[in-house]
């Protein structure tokens, strides 16, 4: 899951060797955050969140299970 998540984010920004996944084990499921280089940070999140919810959204379906996505 964290491959998955690491190759959307990464396939989003401009500085791919940048982008950093960390897993989290949380009581409601693994939450996966994302860092990524400043100037990239708006690219990854998109006008409204747009982008963010896609791919959280991708990862939810692949998982089929309640999975969090976080952007640092």
């Amino acid at each position: 899951m964290k491959d998955l998540v690491e190759y959307l984010a990464r396939s989003v920004v401009d500085h791919p060797e940048r982008v950093r996944v960390v897993e989290r084990r949380t009581p409601e499921g693994p939450v996966y955050v994302v860092e990524v280089d400043p100037e990239d940070k708006g690219r990854l999140i998109g006008k409204g969140g747009r982008v963010i919810e896609s791919i959280r959204t991708l990862v939810r379906a692949y998982a089929k299970r309640k999975v969090g996505v976080e952007v640092r």
